[in-house]
């Protein structure tokens, strides 16, 4: 029986319920995470097998969506700030910043994403890339004429994502909080695989699935390979 998504519900409706009923309460909101083992990818000798893609969840972390700061001049940055992103940056304020590599770093670690006017991003490009760019910040770029997308854009950003892998077959990804249900739950873990899956062909890359809260310990997805092993 081939790895499915549809064959993977119940266990990870499993594996969440078990997460969000066993694991002790905290002081202050826990993230439920996920953690993907993947199967015979040799990213060595072949690094385009590596994930790097941006996963809009069906549902937003309660109370911790993504921050996404916009760069932008006139029309672009009043839009952003009617759209209500987290932050407004003229691209001259960027650079000004990126004079000091230190607010630079701050910069880019106070936001998950970045959107910017398309026609001022190759002025940035240079001074910000160095910081943003091993980070996975680089602004996505947006033209001016498609201003009036900006807002789903920002809301979209809000609760997604970003899937990435470094120099093992793993990604680890925040999927919810902790006083989401179940249900919300698995459907972001569902759009995680649809993109693995996407990327891969189908899910027979996997080889093991975690669910965890922030400080708690991991729940296995169980009979992730059940049916593969007994072919």
């Amino acid at each position: 029986m081939a790895v499915t998504i549809a064959t993977l519900e119940d266990p990870l409706r499993e594996a969440v319920e078990k997460v969000l009923e066993e694991s002790p309460q905290r002081r202050f909101k826990e993230s439920v995470d996920l953690t993907v083992v993947l199967r015979g990818l040799d990213l060595k000798k072949n690094p385009s097998l590596k994930i790097n893609e941006i996963v809009a969840l069906p549902h937003v972390p309660k109370g911790k969506p993504a921050k996404v700061a916009v760069i932008g001049t006139g029309e672009f940055a009043v839009k952003a700030r009617d759209a209500g992103a987290d932050a407004v940056f003229d691209p001259a304020e960027i650079l000004n910043i990126a004079k000091n590599k230190r607010e630079l770093r701050k910069l880019a670690n106070r936001f998950d994403f970045f959107v910017a006017q398309a026609d001022a991003l190759p002025k940035l490009a240079r001074d910000i890339g160095p910081i943003f760019g091993p980070r996975n910040k680089m602004p996505i770029p947006l033209p001016a004429t498609r201003v009036d997308d900006l807002p789903a854009t920002i809301e979209r950003l809000r609760r997604s994502v970003r899937l990435r892998m470094r120099d093992q077959p793993v990604v680890h990804v925040r999927v919810g909080t902790r006083d989401m249900s179940p249900e919300e739950i698995v459907e972001n873990i569902k759009a995680v695989l649809a993109a693995l899956e996407r990327k891969y062909g189908d899910l027979g890359v996997l080889e093991a699935m975690y669910v965890k809260t922030t400080m708690g310990p991991p729940v296995k997805v169980e009979a992730i390979l059940r049916g593969r092993r007994r072919k």
